[in-house]
């Protein structure tokens, strides 16, 4: 059974965006596999993905039965990666593309319509469509497998935050500023709009709204999973938290690197500003009564976090990988100054190569054989003992263990108290 903890805790997995880089979450997965008994179903009650990660999610919500079998499946598609089963990339293709945006831009949009994308990933939608047997994500609730699975995406029409979510009939919807959680059967279309990722892919029409890539404005990526009733969350992030080296003489960054730079913030800066939200909750919980605060119809409530991040830049993995994509995608990246040092930020993400993506399965599976014993310990239940309730991510030792202390309550105090979990 999904998530069998301890006083009835809740497991849940949440997976961010991150492109071609989601092939790291597989290799964290397949060590946890192997970890697990071999016949084990999948240890997650809640399981809540974006972008790349939603692609992820749902694999393992629709193979929930064998938690192996579905890493098996995914590693054997991100293992054969090439770029022409995410977007087109034929030199025709790319030509036409890039004509029609000069034509466009040149006329002002009087002889062509500019184009909706960059990049075109109908190909995506074909992979999707042959591997994923969304209807058995109902068969792995029924069997209780899983209790719930969220797709985020992010409406253009409405500005907001939407994750939709399949799960048991207790599974309740919410609505906060700028987000909202909306019971849906999950279909490839969500997949499809979680995936888009502004101008670099086109969004995509759910209902009467058009949808782009969910991290666009997933502020809390981790609400959904709590809000789905996780307890204990397991988080898979594909970046690592060194900063560049201060450059002798700066120069200007290119149209690439700039792209990689608002890729970078649009999936991965979300989650560390929750993280850090998560940690200052649980500071102010930690002494509650049951680590938790009841405030007008509002619980609030200690969740502790296991993080694993790459322990290499993936940057750097890129860069040796840049001659494994189709001539006519080099050549543009190249234009947009993205295969230089200071571009690869972009290229880490649009790298759909089978040599980039294994390199970053193996990456994964060594980060979390290293960390075996916490990670295991952490699924099956056992108390993090780390800065309130967080474990493995080291920028949280350094911030908070000297300015942050838990606080004393009272009676009083505990009724003042008010907010929202993340």
């Amino acid at each position: 059974m999904a998530a069998d903890l301890p006083n009835d805790k809740k497991l849940g997995l949440v997976l961010p965006g991150g492109g071609a880089r989601g092939a790291y979450q597989v290799g964290v997965l397949k060590a946890l596999a192997e970890l697990l008994p071999s016949r084990a179903s999948n240890p997650f009650a809640v399981i809540s993905g974006t972008s790349a990660g939603a692609i992820n999610s749902v694999v393992l919500a629709s193979r929930a039965r064998l938690f192996r079998a579905a890493v098996a499946d995914m590693e054997l598609v991100w293992g054969h990666f090439r770029s022409e089963q995410v977007y087109k990339s034929d030199p025709w293709t790319m030509l036409k593309t890039s004509m029609r945006w000069l034509v466009a831009l040149v006329s002002g949009g009087m002889l062509a319509k500019p184009p909706k994308s960059l990049l075109d990933n109908d190909p995506l939608r074909d992979l999707l469509k042959q591997n994923i047997r969304l209807k058995n994500i109902q068969k792995s609730i029924d069997s209780g497998d899983l209790e719930a699975v969220a797709v985020t995406a992010a409406s253009y029409d409405s500005a907001r935050s939407i994750s939709f979510f399949q799960g048991r009939e207790d599974c309740m919807p919410w609505e906060r500023v700028r987000r909202k959680g909306k019971p849906e059967e999950i279909h490839h279309e969500h997949l499809m709009a979680s995936v888009a990722v502004p101008m670099v892919f086109p969004p995509v029409l759910i209902g009467n709204e058009f949808f782009g890539d969910g991290a666009m404005r997933q502020a809390t990526p981790l609400s959904p999973a709590v809000r789905l009733g996780a307890d204990r969350i397991l988080v898979i992030g594909v970046r690592n938290e060194v900063p560049d080296p201060p450059q002798r003489k700066p120069e200007a960054p290119s149209l690439g690197r700039i792209a990689g730079y608002m890729l970078d913030a649009l999936f991965l800066d979300g989650l560390s500003g929750d993280l850090e939200r998560l940690t200052r909750l649980n500071t102010i919980l930690e002494n509650a009564p049951g680590k938790v605060i009841e405030n007008e119809g509002e619980q609030l409530r200690f969740i502790e976090a296991f993080v694993m991040l790459p322990s290499e830049d993936i940057r750097e993995i890129a860069s040796r990988h840049l001659k494994e994509l189709p001539l006519s995608v080099r050549l543009l990246l190249r234009g947009l100054g993205a295969t230089n040092k200071g571009g690869t930020q972009l290229l880490s993400y649009l790298l759909f190569e089978a040599g980039f993506t294994r390199e970053l399965i193996e990456l994964g599976y060594r980060d979390a054989m290293n960390s075996k014993e916490e990670l295991l310990a952490f699924v099956q239940g056992d108390a993090v003992d780390s800065t309130a309730g967080i474990s493995g991510w080291e920028d949280l030792e350094e911030e908070y263990t000297q300015r942050m202390q838990a606080p004393d309550f009272t009676e009083r105090a505990a009724g003042d108290i008010g907010g929202e979990e993340p």
